[in-house]
Protein backbone atom coordinates (compact mmCIF):
# COMPACT_ATOMS: atom_id res chain seq x y z
CA UNK A 1 0.00 0.00 0.00
CA UNK A 2 1.05 3.49 -0.42
CA UNK A 3 2.10 5.00 2.79
CA UNK A 4 1.71 8.87 2.39
CA UNK A 5 0.95 11.16 5.15
CA UNK A 6 -1.35 13.27 2.84
CA UNK A 7 -4.89 12.84 5.55
CA UNK A 8 -7.65 12.07 3.94
CA UNK A 9 -10.70 9.96 3.23
CA UNK A 10 -9.73 6.37 2.62
CA UNK A 11 -11.72 2.31 2.57
CA UNK A 12 -10.61 2.83 6.23
CA UNK A 13 -12.79 5.48 7.03
CA UNK A 14 -15.51 4.94 4.72
CA UNK A 15 -16.17 1.54 6.47
CA UNK A 16 -15.81 3.07 10.11
CA UNK A 17 -13.98 0.54 11.64
CA UNK A 18 -12.19 3.35 14.06
CA UNK A 19 -15.58 4.18 15.18
CA UNK A 20 -16.90 1.51 15.92
CA UNK A 21 -13.71 0.27 18.15
CA UNK A 22 -13.83 4.16 19.84
CA UNK A 23 -17.63 2.93 20.75
CA UNK A 24 -16.78 -0.57 22.51
CA UNK A 25 -13.69 0.90 24.48
CA UNK A 26 -16.23 3.63 25.57
CA UNK A 27 -19.24 1.17 26.50
CA UNK A 28 -16.12 -0.87 28.11
CA UNK A 29 -14.40 1.75 30.34
CA UNK A 30 -18.17 2.65 31.93
CA UNK A 31 -19.09 -0.84 32.17
CA UNK A 32 -17.23 -0.13 36.48
CA UNK A 33 -14.80 1.11 37.93
CA UNK A 34 -11.64 -1.22 37.03
CA UNK A 35 -8.58 1.24 35.97
CA UNK A 36 -6.77 0.67 32.96
CA UNK A 37 -3.49 -0.59 31.39
CA UNK A 38 -2.64 0.02 28.56
CA UNK A 39 0.48 -1.99 27.52
CA UNK A 40 2.40 0.43 24.79
CA UNK A 41 5.30 -0.87 22.87
CA UNK A 42 5.41 2.31 20.98
CA UNK A 43 5.06 -0.20 18.03
CA UNK A 44 1.83 0.88 15.45
CA UNK A 45 -0.39 -1.27 16.67
CA UNK A 46 -0.15 0.10 20.69
CA UNK A 47 0.39 3.12 19.76
CA UNK A 48 -2.98 3.20 17.41
CA UNK A 49 -4.40 1.33 21.04
CA UNK A 50 -3.04 4.31 23.07
CA UNK A 51 -4.51 7.14 20.40
CA UNK A 52 -7.63 5.33 20.58
CA UNK A 53 -8.05 5.39 24.23
CA UNK A 54 -7.25 8.64 24.12
CA UNK A 55 -9.72 9.95 21.98
CA UNK A 56 -12.23 8.22 23.61
CA UNK A 57 -11.00 10.15 26.69
CA UNK A 58 -11.57 13.19 25.06
CA UNK A 59 -14.51 12.55 23.58
CA UNK A 60 -15.85 11.54 27.09
CA UNK A 61 -14.91 14.85 28.36
CA UNK A 62 -15.92 14.82 32.36
CA UNK A 63 -17.65 11.24 32.36
CA UNK A 64 -13.82 10.19 32.15
CA UNK A 65 -13.19 9.35 35.78
CA UNK A 66 -11.37 6.61 36.07
CA UNK A 67 -7.75 6.14 35.86
CA UNK A 68 -6.24 5.00 32.58
CA UNK A 69 -2.58 3.87 32.64
CA UNK A 70 -0.31 3.70 29.47
CA UNK A 71 2.75 1.74 30.37
CA UNK A 72 5.66 1.12 28.73
CA UNK A 73 8.71 -1.48 29.47
CA UNK A 74 12.06 -0.24 28.33
CA UNK A 75 14.90 -3.31 29.15
CA UNK A 76 17.81 -0.40 29.21
CA UNK A 77 19.14 -2.54 26.09
CA UNK A 78 16.83 -1.29 23.84
CA UNK A 79 18.10 -0.03 20.14
CA UNK A 80 19.32 3.17 21.33
CA UNK A 81 17.00 5.12 18.56
CA UNK A 82 13.91 2.91 19.41
CA UNK A 83 14.77 3.89 23.26
CA UNK A 84 14.95 7.87 22.44
CA UNK A 85 11.77 7.62 20.31
CA UNK A 86 9.81 5.30 23.03
CA UNK A 87 11.04 7.88 25.38
CA UNK A 88 9.98 10.65 23.88
CA UNK A 89 6.35 9.86 23.14
CA UNK A 90 5.81 8.24 26.68
CA UNK A 91 6.62 12.35 27.56
CA UNK A 92 4.26 13.52 25.43
CA UNK A 93 1.33 11.54 26.29
CA UNK A 94 2.07 12.44 29.53
CA UNK A 95 2.79 15.74 28.83
CA UNK A 96 -0.88 16.05 26.68
CA UNK A 97 -2.86 13.95 29.78
CA UNK A 98 -1.78 16.87 32.23
CA UNK A 99 -2.65 19.43 29.35
CA UNK A 100 -5.52 17.77 28.67
CA UNK A 101 -6.80 17.36 32.91
CA UNK A 102 -8.03 13.81 32.13
CA UNK A 103 -7.50 10.50 34.72
CA UNK A 104 -4.62 9.22 32.11
CA UNK A 105 -0.71 8.04 33.51
CA UNK A 106 2.28 7.35 31.15
CA UNK A 107 5.05 5.57 32.74
CA UNK A 108 8.37 3.94 32.03
CA UNK A 109 9.15 0.87 33.68
CA UNK A 110 12.61 -0.71 33.79
CA UNK A 111 14.32 -3.52 35.44
CA UNK A 112 16.14 -3.07 38.54
CA UNK A 113 20.05 -3.26 38.64
CA UNK A 114 19.75 -6.45 39.75
CA UNK A 115 17.17 -7.62 36.58
CA UNK A 116 18.92 -6.36 33.71
CA UNK A 117 21.14 -7.40 31.03
CA UNK A 118 24.55 -6.04 32.25
CA UNK A 119 24.01 -7.16 35.73
CA UNK A 120 23.55 -10.53 34.95
CA UNK A 121 26.14 -10.81 32.33
CA UNK A 122 29.13 -8.95 33.49
CA UNK A 123 28.35 -9.12 36.84
CA UNK A 124 27.13 -12.45 37.57
CA UNK A 125 29.01 -13.91 34.75
CA UNK A 126 26.11 -15.39 33.12
CA UNK A 127 26.71 -16.41 29.09
CA UNK A 128 24.20 -14.17 26.81
CA UNK A 129 20.72 -15.32 25.89
CA UNK A 130 20.33 -18.37 23.77
CA UNK A 131 16.55 -19.91 22.86
CA UNK A 132 17.05 -22.41 25.99
CA UNK A 133 18.30 -20.01 28.34
CA UNK A 134 16.42 -17.09 27.65
CA UNK A 135 16.72 -15.46 31.18
CA UNK A 136 16.17 -12.04 29.60
CA UNK A 137 12.29 -12.21 29.11
CA UNK A 138 11.40 -12.97 32.12
CA UNK A 139 13.92 -10.33 33.98
CA UNK A 140 13.81 -7.73 31.60
CA UNK A 141 10.53 -7.89 30.25
CA UNK A 142 7.76 -9.47 32.73
CA UNK A 143 8.86 -8.88 36.09
CA UNK A 144 9.25 -4.78 35.68
CA UNK A 145 5.78 -4.41 34.02
CA UNK A 146 3.75 -6.82 36.09
CA UNK A 147 5.35 -5.04 39.39
CA UNK A 148 3.87 -2.19 38.09
CA UNK A 149 0.54 -3.28 37.36
CA UNK A 150 0.60 -5.30 40.82
CA UNK A 151 0.85 -2.49 42.67
CA UNK A 152 -2.18 -0.52 40.40
CA UNK A 153 -4.25 -4.36 40.96
CA UNK A 154 -3.16 -3.85 44.71
CA UNK A 155 -4.89 -0.06 45.48
CA UNK A 156 -7.87 -0.69 43.20
CA UNK A 157 -8.43 -4.68 43.44
CA UNK A 158 -8.62 -5.21 39.87
CA UNK A 159 -7.40 -4.07 36.69
CA UNK A 160 -8.36 -4.30 33.16
CA UNK A 161 -5.31 -4.77 30.05
CA UNK A 162 -5.56 -3.63 27.01
CA UNK A 163 -3.45 -4.82 24.58
CA UNK A 164 -2.32 -4.11 21.25
CA UNK A 165 -2.86 -7.94 19.60
CA UNK A 166 -4.58 -8.67 16.40
CA UNK A 167 -5.61 -11.88 14.71
CA UNK A 168 -4.10 -11.03 11.15
CA UNK A 169 -0.48 -10.88 12.82
CA UNK A 170 0.48 -14.62 12.67
CA UNK A 171 -1.40 -17.90 12.36
CA UNK A 172 -0.16 -18.64 16.05
CA UNK A 173 -1.30 -15.27 17.07
CA UNK A 174 -5.05 -16.30 16.04
CA UNK A 175 -5.21 -19.59 17.70
CA UNK A 176 -4.28 -18.61 20.54
CA UNK A 177 -6.70 -15.58 20.63
CA UNK A 178 -9.60 -17.94 19.26
CA UNK A 179 -9.33 -20.61 22.16
CA UNK A 180 -9.61 -17.91 25.04
CA UNK A 181 -12.46 -18.12 27.17
CA UNK A 182 -13.94 -14.34 27.43
CA UNK A 183 -16.47 -12.99 29.45
CA UNK A 184 -20.02 -11.34 28.43
CA UNK A 185 -17.80 -8.45 27.69
CA UNK A 186 -15.40 -9.88 25.63
CA UNK A 187 -12.55 -9.88 28.13
CA UNK A 188 -10.67 -13.27 29.43
CA UNK A 189 -8.81 -13.75 32.43
CA UNK A 190 -5.00 -13.12 32.60
CA UNK A 191 -3.78 -16.21 33.23
CA UNK A 192 -0.36 -15.60 35.04
CA UNK A 193 -1.69 -12.15 36.36
CA UNK A 194 -3.98 -12.33 39.45
CA UNK A 195 -7.02 -9.98 39.41
CA UNK A 196 -6.46 -8.89 35.40
CA UNK A 197 -8.68 -9.20 32.71
CA UNK A 198 -7.43 -9.08 29.33
CA UNK A 199 -9.25 -7.36 26.09
CA UNK A 200 -7.38 -7.24 22.66
CA UNK A 201 -9.96 -4.39 21.08
CA UNK A 202 -8.40 -3.88 17.75
CA UNK A 203 -7.73 -7.46 17.00
CA UNK A 204 -9.72 -7.82 14.13
CA UNK A 205 -7.74 -5.05 12.29
CA UNK A 206 -5.67 -5.59 9.26
CA UNK A 207 -1.94 -4.24 9.27
CA UNK A 208 -3.53 -2.01 5.98
CA UNK A 209 -6.14 -0.87 8.39
CA UNK A 210 -3.58 -0.10 11.45
CA UNK A 211 -1.29 2.14 8.80
CA UNK A 212 -4.03 3.90 7.17
CA UNK A 213 -5.53 5.23 10.33
CA UNK A 214 -2.08 6.13 11.84
CA UNK A 215 -1.16 7.86 8.96
CA UNK A 216 -4.22 10.13 8.22
CA UNK A 217 -4.69 11.13 11.70
CA UNK A 218 -2.31 12.78 14.25
CA UNK A 219 -1.97 11.13 17.82
CA UNK A 220 -3.60 13.47 20.31
CA UNK A 221 -0.49 13.80 21.67
CA UNK A 222 1.43 15.83 19.38
CA UNK A 223 2.88 15.65 16.11
CA UNK A 224 2.63 12.63 13.20
CA UNK A 225 3.51 9.25 13.02
CA UNK A 226 6.24 9.78 10.75
CA UNK A 227 9.24 9.07 13.35
CA UNK A 228 7.36 5.62 13.63
CA UNK A 229 7.06 4.74 9.89
CA UNK A 230 10.82 5.87 9.43
CA UNK A 231 11.34 3.12 12.17
CA UNK A 232 9.54 0.22 10.53
CA UNK A 233 10.95 1.12 7.24
CA UNK A 234 14.39 1.28 8.14
CA UNK A 235 14.16 -1.79 10.02
CA UNK A 236 12.12 -4.24 7.92
CA UNK A 237 10.24 -5.48 10.52
CA UNK A 238 7.86 -4.61 13.19
CA UNK A 239 7.71 -3.57 17.39
CA UNK A 240 8.80 -5.82 20.20
CA UNK A 241 5.22 -6.30 21.86
CA UNK A 242 5.30 -5.84 25.45
CA UNK A 243 5.89 -9.17 27.06
CA UNK A 244 3.35 -10.15 30.22
CA UNK A 245 4.10 -13.84 30.03
CA UNK A 246 6.14 -16.53 29.39
CA UNK A 247 3.60 -17.46 26.92
CA UNK A 248 4.00 -14.99 25.13
CA UNK A 249 7.33 -15.00 22.13
CA UNK A 250 10.06 -12.72 22.96
CA UNK A 251 11.29 -10.60 20.00
CA UNK A 252 13.92 -11.06 17.80
CA UNK A 253 15.37 -11.34 13.65
CA UNK A 254 12.67 -8.95 12.32
CA UNK A 255 11.28 -7.42 15.14
CA UNK A 256 12.89 -4.12 16.44
CA UNK A 257 13.97 -4.13 20.31
CA UNK A 258 16.93 -5.38 22.13
CA UNK A 259 20.21 -4.24 20.11
CA UNK A 260 22.26 -7.05 22.30
CA UNK A 261 19.58 -10.16 21.16
CA UNK A 262 21.64 -13.36 21.00
CA UNK A 263 18.67 -15.46 20.83
CA UNK A 264 18.52 -14.90 17.16
CA UNK A 265 20.90 -16.19 14.57
CA UNK A 266 20.72 -12.80 12.55
CA UNK A 267 19.36 -9.41 13.95
CA UNK A 268 17.89 -8.48 10.44
CA UNK A 269 16.22 -5.07 12.58
CA UNK A 270 19.26 -3.39 13.18
CA UNK A 271 20.66 -4.61 9.68
CA UNK A 272 18.07 -3.18 8.38
CA UNK A 273 18.73 0.34 10.46
CA UNK A 274 22.48 0.13 8.78
CA UNK A 275 21.46 -0.41 5.79
CA UNK A 276 19.44 2.65 6.09
CA UNK A 277 22.25 4.78 6.85
CA UNK A 278 22.88 4.61 10.46
CA UNK A 279 26.22 3.70 10.27
CA UNK A 280 26.59 4.42 13.78
CA UNK A 281 24.89 0.74 14.77
CA UNK A 282 27.45 -0.90 13.21
CA UNK A 283 29.96 -1.25 16.02
CA UNK A 284 26.57 -2.57 18.12
CA UNK A 285 25.63 -5.22 15.76
CA UNK A 286 29.73 -6.53 15.62
CA UNK A 287 29.81 -6.17 19.62
CA UNK A 288 26.49 -8.02 19.58
CA UNK A 289 28.00 -10.35 17.36
CA UNK A 290 30.75 -11.23 19.41
CA UNK A 291 28.65 -11.70 22.51
CA UNK A 292 27.19 -14.78 20.74
CA UNK A 293 30.53 -16.02 19.50
CA UNK A 294 32.27 -16.23 22.86
CA UNK A 295 29.43 -17.47 25.33
CA UNK A 296 30.59 -21.13 23.96
CA UNK A 297 34.31 -20.66 23.92
CA UNK A 298 35.86 -22.74 26.95
CA UNK A 299 38.67 -20.46 28.11
CA UNK A 300 35.75 -18.17 28.86
CA UNK A 301 33.99 -20.19 30.81
CA UNK A 302 34.36 -20.79 34.74
CA UNK A 303 34.68 -24.69 35.62
CA UNK A 304 32.05 -24.02 38.19
CA UNK A 305 28.66 -23.15 38.40
CA UNK A 306 27.97 -20.06 40.73
CA UNK A 307 26.61 -22.36 43.33
CA UNK A 308 30.26 -23.49 43.53
CA UNK A 309 29.68 -26.73 42.09
CA UNK A 310 31.85 -28.86 39.62
CA UNK A 311 30.48 -28.39 35.95
CA UNK A 312 31.24 -31.92 33.59
CA UNK A 313 32.74 -29.03 31.32
CA UNK A 314 33.16 -25.92 31.31
CA UNK A 315 30.16 -24.64 31.23
CA UNK A 316 29.73 -22.36 34.16
CA UNK A 317 29.72 -18.48 34.20
CA UNK A 318 32.21 -16.19 32.61
CA UNK A 319 35.40 -16.07 33.93
CA UNK A 320 36.47 -13.00 36.56
CA UNK A 321 39.18 -11.84 33.47
CA UNK A 322 36.10 -11.97 30.83
CA UNK A 323 33.64 -10.05 32.92
CA UNK A 324 36.57 -7.51 33.11
CA UNK A 325 37.01 -7.95 29.65
CA UNK A 326 33.58 -7.28 28.27
CA UNK A 327 32.98 -4.37 30.59
CA UNK A 328 35.81 -2.52 29.47
CA UNK A 329 34.74 -3.24 25.79
CA UNK A 330 31.08 -1.97 26.51
CA UNK A 331 32.68 1.69 27.41
CA UNK A 332 34.76 1.82 24.52
CA UNK A 333 31.56 0.95 22.84
CA UNK A 334 29.95 3.94 24.45
CA UNK A 335 32.73 6.27 23.21
CA UNK A 336 32.61 4.97 19.91
CA UNK A 337 28.82 5.56 19.68
CA UNK A 338 28.27 8.13 21.38
CA UNK A 339 25.39 6.93 23.84
CA UNK A 340 24.90 5.77 27.27
CA UNK A 341 25.27 1.98 27.10
CA UNK A 342 25.07 1.19 30.73
CA UNK A 343 23.95 3.88 33.43
CA UNK A 344 25.97 4.13 36.84
CA UNK A 345 23.65 2.54 39.10
CA UNK A 346 23.93 -0.75 36.66
CA UNK A 347 27.69 0.28 36.96
CA UNK A 348 27.51 0.00 40.57
CA UNK A 349 25.54 -3.36 40.64
CA UNK A 350 28.18 -5.02 38.92
CA UNK A 351 30.77 -3.59 41.25
CA UNK A 352 29.13 -5.22 44.30
CA UNK A 353 28.60 -8.28 42.38
CA UNK A 354 32.70 -8.62 41.96
CA UNK A 355 32.97 -7.25 45.21
CA UNK A 356 31.51 -10.20 46.89
CA UNK A 357 32.84 -12.62 44.29
CA UNK A 358 36.51 -12.43 43.57
CA UNK A 359 37.63 -8.33 43.55
CA UNK A 360 39.10 -7.75 46.94
CA UNK A 361 40.00 -4.09 45.91
CA UNK A 362 35.86 -3.24 45.90
CA UNK A 363 36.85 -0.82 43.13
CA UNK A 364 37.74 -2.72 39.69
CA UNK A 365 34.89 -1.98 37.72
CA UNK A 366 34.14 0.98 39.30
CA UNK A 367 38.02 2.55 38.62
CA UNK A 368 37.45 0.79 35.09
CA UNK A 369 34.92 3.36 34.23
CA UNK A 370 36.11 6.16 35.34
CA UNK A 371 39.44 4.69 32.77
CA UNK A 372 37.06 5.97 30.19
CA UNK A 373 35.08 9.26 32.01
CA UNK A 374 32.13 7.89 33.55
CA UNK A 375 31.43 9.50 36.65
CA UNK A 376 29.87 6.05 38.59
CA UNK A 377 29.44 6.13 42.34
CA UNK A 378 30.11 3.13 44.71
CA UNK A 379 25.90 1.75 44.85
CA UNK A 380 25.64 0.49 48.40
CA UNK A 381 22.47 -1.73 47.92
CA UNK A 382 22.79 -5.56 49.09
CA UNK A 383 22.84 -7.91 46.23
CA UNK A 384 19.76 -9.73 46.34
CA UNK A 385 19.96 -13.26 45.18
CA UNK A 386 16.87 -15.88 44.49
CA UNK A 387 19.03 -18.94 45.03
CA UNK A 388 15.76 -21.01 43.18
CA UNK A 389 15.78 -19.11 40.20
CA UNK A 390 19.56 -19.16 39.94
CA UNK A 391 20.21 -23.42 40.33
CA UNK A 392 17.31 -23.44 37.85
CA UNK A 393 18.79 -21.25 35.25
CA UNK A 394 22.14 -23.05 35.92
CA UNK A 395 20.80 -26.72 35.15
CA UNK A 396 19.49 -24.72 32.02
CA UNK A 397 22.53 -24.24 30.71
CA UNK A 398 23.43 -27.77 30.43
CA UNK A 399 20.24 -28.71 29.36
CA UNK A 400 18.40 -28.42 25.77
CA UNK A 401 14.99 -27.63 27.62
CA UNK A 402 13.33 -23.95 26.65
CA UNK A 403 13.84 -22.06 30.09
CA UNK A 404 10.66 -20.38 28.99
CA UNK A 405 8.42 -23.94 29.03
CA UNK A 406 10.09 -24.79 32.52
CA UNK A 407 9.29 -21.85 33.95
CA UNK A 408 5.72 -21.74 32.67
CA UNK A 409 5.07 -25.70 33.54
CA UNK A 410 6.32 -24.59 36.91
CA UNK A 411 4.07 -22.09 38.01
CA UNK A 412 1.44 -24.07 36.69
CA UNK A 413 2.38 -26.70 39.26
CA UNK A 414 2.92 -24.14 42.14
CA UNK A 415 0.37 -21.41 41.86
CA UNK A 416 -2.53 -22.80 39.78
CA UNK A 417 -3.39 -26.59 40.30
CA UNK A 418 -2.25 -27.30 43.95
CA UNK A 419 -4.93 -29.66 44.56
CA UNK A 420 -5.42 -32.02 41.76
CA UNK A 421 -8.02 -34.02 43.58
CA UNK A 422 -11.29 -31.60 43.28
CA UNK A 423 -13.25 -32.34 40.09
CA UNK A 424 -12.25 -31.49 36.91
CA UNK A 425 -9.01 -30.37 37.64
CA UNK A 426 -6.46 -32.89 36.50
CA UNK A 427 -8.39 -32.67 32.98
CA UNK A 428 -7.55 -28.94 33.09
CA UNK A 429 -4.03 -29.49 34.05
CA UNK A 430 -3.21 -31.55 31.08
CA UNK A 431 -5.11 -28.93 28.89
CA UNK A 432 -3.21 -26.27 30.45
CA UNK A 433 0.25 -28.16 29.98
CA UNK A 434 -0.84 -28.59 26.32
CA UNK A 435 -1.30 -25.14 25.48
CA UNK A 436 2.39 -24.08 27.55
CA UNK A 437 3.78 -26.78 25.21
CA UNK A 438 1.79 -25.59 22.11
CA UNK A 439 3.02 -22.31 22.87
CA UNK A 440 6.46 -22.99 23.16
CA UNK A 441 6.89 -24.68 19.97
CA UNK A 442 5.03 -22.31 17.94
CA UNK A 443 7.26 -19.59 18.81
CA UNK A 444 9.23 -17.99 16.24
CA UNK A 445 13.01 -18.42 17.94
CA UNK A 446 15.63 -18.30 15.26
CA UNK A 447 14.98 -16.05 12.27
Amino acid sequence: MDMRFEPGESPLERDGIAEKTISALRTLYLRDERPWVVAFSGGKDSTLMAQLVCNMLLELGSRASKPVHIVSSDTRVEAPNVEEYLAGAIRRIQAFAEASDLPLFARLVQPEPDEGFWGQLIGKGYPSPTRWFRWCTSKMKIRPMRRHIEEITAHHGSVILLLGSRRSESPERAKRMQGRDLTDAGLNPHHEIPNALAATPIMEWTTDEVWEHLLAHAPPWGGDHRALYDLYRQAEGGECPVILDLSQPSCGGNRFGCWTCTVVKLDKSMQGFIDSGEEWMRPLNAFRDRLKAVRELPAWRMDRRRSGALTERRQGPFTPEKRKLILEELLQLEEKCGKTLINDEELGYIQSVWAREFDLSGRAALDLAQQYGRRANRWESAVTVNIQDEILEELLVDNPLDAELVHSLLRLAYDYHPNLDDYGKKAEFERSICNAVEMSMGTEKDA
